[in-house]
């Protein structure tokens, strides 16, 4: 029993904590699926206006904004500036191990199950998932 403690010790501290839906993750810049309000691909993040859909979600209580850190900044900062404007949590994701179609997600901590996180306009049908 004791070796076994030690054992999952060593594997936590060489690998990490275990993680869940690791596909997800890589694609909704670190976050599950379950836990969005929001999500936009890199090209919808990358026209010149703010979704207005994501100004009114980063309004919602204890959400937290993900941006993908590989878009120019020139791109996000208009995101970057209306979270700190509103005082909403962000992170940049530049670290996953496959490139990701998403550019930007409003996340929360736990499950809220959203059918519909997509807006379905023309610059979404031009991104290949």
């Amino acid at each position: 029993m004791a070796g076994n403690k030690v054992e999952d010790y060593l594997i936590k501290g060489i690998y990490g904590e275990k993680q869940i839906k690791i596909e997800e993750r890589n694609i909704f810049l670190g976050t599950i699926r379950e836990r969005i309000e929001i999500a936009l691909t890199t090209s919808q993040v990358m026209a010149n206006s703010i979704y207005p859909i994501v100004e009114k979600s980063i309004n919602i209580k204890n959400v937290t904004l993900l941006l993908n850190g590989t878009l120019p900044y020139n791109t996000i900062s208009k995101y970057l500036l209306m979270a700190k404007k509103k005082n909403i949590p962000f992170s940049l994701v530049n670290n996953l191990p496959v490139p990701t179609p998403i550019g930007l997600v409003v996340t929360h901590n736990d499950a809220i199950d959203k059918n519909e996180i997509f807006i379905k306009d023309e610059l979404y049908k031009s991104t290949n998932f």
